[in-house]
């Protein structure tokens, strides 16, 4: 999903939250500069632009309706109202087409409003929306109450914010079961271990035992995560009944970091084999002769595969820069995820038929959901 960043003063963004949006809205760029009112168009790995003093509306692109291009790219003049320009951050259904992204309709229809009726208009939309007067030299943001301000920086999602650094040595490692799903798209800082040594125990899956002293130094990778992934880690951990999650001191290229990292709280290290790291055994399947596809595609699956294995390679998908290519990885079809009715904040889903906001805390059946 996309992102709306407004900073009106003269400090820095830290980087990192300038390298996570353009990282995770891969699919455009678009600023306008607050001190001059200029609008430029970029791509998205082009958010260093954004390293400055200058202040600056700026909108980061996820596409999910139209082409990947400068013509799709935020801030879109609205209609004939030749100085007004809006950005949206979310998705209206059945707006746009496989050409034509949906702000792009939208900001073409406000143009036949009166500029006093565009608030009424635009709160019939979960979305987060701004609209910029390049003469008058002013900005609105419209359905403030969704919006996130840190350190006097609006954002129209929280999820480049990347405050926290946590630790994994399990499945959520690069290459296993849960990686993609949960850190494929946070920073990874790179590979470590421990600073003091813990029993690492494996059965079946692994889980550290927060006795200090024993074991080994445990190997980890380091990502930093938003609110977010903590939340949606913590779910998955079952924390703080099942595994605990607390700070300890990680090295990674010789420096100290506080990390968090999650500990088994429900058993001991005594009697069990420790172990320094966790890698994935491989067993190879039958023979794809001896069954049916799909029982051959179910026996596959349901073993431990190595990292290298072409079929855990996902698919490559090429969008398009008017004239020019450009290459991203990932699974072809760009959805966004269903809405809490109370919140609109994102939903997940836990596998069976509900969905949980980790925000409110709330709880929905398939059709109860906001769906964009």
């Amino acid at each position: 999903m996309c992102v709306i960043i407004v900073k009106q003063d003269k400090k820095k963004l830290p980087i990192d939250v300038l390298e996570s949006a353009g990282r995770v809205n891969p699919d455009g760029l678009g600023v306008v500069w607050l001190d001059t009112y200029e609008v430029t168009y970029h791509k998205s790995k082009e958010y260093k632009v954004l390293n400055t003093s200058r202040p600056f509306a700026a909108h980061f692109r996820y596409a999910t309706v139209g082409k990947v291009g400068i013509s799709n790219t935020h801030p879109f003049q609205c209609g004939k109202k030749k100085d007004e320009y809006l950005m949206m951050n979310g998705t209206i259904r059945g707006l746009g087409d496989k050409d034509t992204c949906d702000t792009k309709v939208l900001a073409g229809m406000l143009g036949e409003f009166p500029r006093n009726e565009w608030g009424a208009e635009l709160k019939k939309f979960a979305c987060r929306f701004l609209s910029v007067n390049i003469r008058n030299k002013s900005f609105q943001l419209f359905n403030k109450n969704l919006w996130t301000k840190k350190d006097g920086v609006w954002y129209s999602k929280p999820d480049v914010i990347e405050d926290n650094v946590i630790a994994v040595y399990g499945t959520l490692k690069k290459g296993y079961g849960n990686h993609s799903y949960y850190l494929g798209d946070s920073k990874m800082l790179g590979k470590g271990h421990t600073k003091d040594k813990y029993p690492l125990v494996v059965e079946g899956l692994p889980y550290l035992v927060d006795e200090k002293g024993k074991g080994h130094q445990v190997a980890v990778e380091v990502y930093k995560v938003n609110d977010k992934t903590l939340a949606n880690l913590d779910r998955l951990e079952g924390h703080p009944k099942w595994y605990c999650r607390r700070q300890i001191p990680i090295m990674v290229d010789g420096k100290e970091i506080l990390c968090w990292i999650y500990f088994n709280t429900t058993t001991t290290a005594t009697g069990k084999q420790w172990h320094k790291t966790y890698k994935k055994t491989y067993v190879q399947p039958p023979k794809k002769s001896t069954y049916s596809q799909s029982s051959f595609n179910n026996a596959w699956w349901s073993v431990p595969d190595p990292v290298d294995s072409p079929l855990r390679k996902e698919p490559k998908v090429t969008y398009y820069y008017e004239d020019q290519e450009l290459d991203y990885g990932g699974y072809p079809v760009r959805e966004e995820k269903p809405m809490c009715v109370n919140c609109f904040h994102d939903l997940e889903h836990d596998m069976f038929n509900n969905y949980h906001c980790n925000k409110c805390d709330a709880w929905f059946s398939e059709t109860e959901i906001l769906k964009p």
